[in-house]
């Protein structure tokens, strides 16, 4: 009888075993088969970007990037400095700098003839939209300079495509594990000195940027035939982070409407998002994020007329100073967002102009001011898309204020570290301190993350340093 009952129990525990293991085993095997089947086009294009955001979700459920705040170094001086002046009723104006900026490339400059003003009587609104041909960004990840880049050139009669843009301005990592969705996926933004590269460098076609642009340009540009580009930033319900959170966005102007008090644009990310129509003060404080830069496109034979219609704004200097009359005239009228983005444009504007230590003075005040923003309010996207306070400080001589800049960036806004421009003056600023290996790791990223970002090859090869 107990020999009968332990063949019985054996029999059950090996029945019980392959119950077990008929239900284990096609898990098993699904779970070894999850990451091919995940990387099957169809299927993947479908659920990149859920994956994606479930993944940033829990990642910025422990670390809320607008919990992140950068602290200069040198901010209790530039307080000391800045209240001081304010105390003399003085601007704060010291030396440019005399080393020339480390400029991504020397095409941002654009032409530059002498100034001249066109005054002509505005129509009360024009539309362009006969000549447009829109484009949006979706089934690609932060793409919208590459899409309306290629509405401006398309506008011209360029017969390429967004994805052709993209290879050369957002060609992300040459890792030949990684699809082209999942490389658009890094290069969080395309700057405004990217694409007017893009086109001068790759088109038949001119492009120039400026900063301190207002409406009325932007009208008269229009009412000439001169659709415009620009890039403005505003708040969005992220289903990410679970609240409203401020990015980088670019438009293509198309026409404007003076009886409806609009501009008419082209918005890639919007569905629908062909010929909406933007009113002119909601325009100017988005355009406002960005120190009012425009973009302009046009045919080779079109410059002399370009230039004309721009005035003095032909003239990058000039329109560089006057960014910098508007800025510190927005910061004696507004206060909030709008003030810390008035002070963060001056220091743009200084640059612009050379003169850093004014820049950091001014940065080191708009990152105050940041401070004192409400979580909601904080634009933690700002380093992805406007890097310039790394040239103030870099060219200031203040290295461990570029390094804990890059360092918050790099590691508290964003969930992967992609940003070469970060990594680029972390690295400039490792190799003035004396850490040169880790100067060149972070070369080594910039070109990983970008391929075609110059200034890392460009100091790899002053380090002697083969990839």
């Amino acid at each position: 009888m107990k020999r009968s009952n332990q063949l019985r129990e054996m029999r059950a525990e090996g029945k019980a075993r392959r119950k077990y293991w008929k239900i284990i085993l096609p898990i098993i095997v699904l779970l070894m088969l999850l990451p091919v089947i995940y990387r099957l086009p169809p299927v993947h294009d479908r659920l990149s970007w859920r994956v994606n955001e479930l993944r940033t979700r829990i990642a910025y459920a422990i670390n809320p990037p607008d919990e992140a705040v950068f602290i200069p170094q040198d901010q209790q001086i530039a307080e000391i400095v800045q209240a001081t002046l304010d105390a003399l009723g003085l601007e704060m104006s010291g030396p440019a700098t005399p080393t020339p900026p480390l400029q991504p490339s020397a095409t941002n400059l654009g032409p530059t003839l002498t100034p001249t003003i066109t005054a002509t009587p505005l129509p009360g609104g024009i539309d362009l939209r006969e000549q447009v041909v829109y484009v949006d960004q979706h089934g690609r990840w932060n793409y919208c300079g590459p899409a309306n880049l290629t509405m401006s050139l398309k506008f011209w009669g360029w017969d390429g495509n967004r994805d052709q843009v993209a290879e050369v301005i957002k060609p992300g990592p040459a890792d030949p594990e990684m699809d082209y969705i999942d490389r658009t996926l890094v290069d969080k933004n395309v700057m405004p000195y990217e694409m007017v590269d893009y086109v001068n460098q790759h088109t038949p076609y001119r492009a120039l940027s400026r900063y301190g642009g207002d409406i009325e340009m932007i009208k008269h540009l229009l009412a000439n035939g001169f659709p415009v580009m620009i890039e403005k930033g505003y708040y969005e319900y992220s289903s990410i982070t679970k609240n409203i959170a401020w990015m980088g966005h670019y438009l293509f102007v198309t026409g404007y409407d003076d009886a409806q008090q609009s501009f008419i644009v082209q918005d890639a990310y919007l569905t629908p998002g062909e010929s909406i129509l933007v009113n002119y003060e909601e325009f100017q404080m988005q355009w406002r994020y960005f120190n009012y830069v425009f973009i302009l496109v046009f045919p080779q034979n079109q410059e002399t007329k370009v230039m004309e219609l721009l005035g003095p704004r032909a003239d990058k200097q000039w329109s560089d100073r006057h960014a910098l009359d508007i800025a510190n005239q927005e910061i004696s009228e507004l206060s909030g967002l709008d003030l810390y983005f008035a002070w963060f444009n001056k220091g743009t504007s200084h640059v612009q102009l050379y003169e850093y230590v004014d820049a950091s003075f001014a940065y080191d005040y708009s990152f105050l001011l940041y401070a004192d923003l409400t979580e909601e309010d904080r634009p933690y996207r700002i380093m992805w898309y406007q890097t310039w306070p790394y040239f103030a400080y870099f060219y200031s001589g203040r290295y461990q204020d570029v390094i804990n800049l890059a360092n918050t960036t790099l590691f508290d806004t964003v969930i992967d570290p992609t940003l070469e421009e970060s990594f680029y003056w972390r690295g400039m600023a490792r190799l003035e301190i004396g850490e040169t290996g880790n100067a060149v790791d972070d070369f080594l990223e910039s070109v990983r993350l970008n391929p075609n970002f110059s200034p890392g090859w460009a100091m790899l090869e002053q380090l002697g340093v083969q990839p």
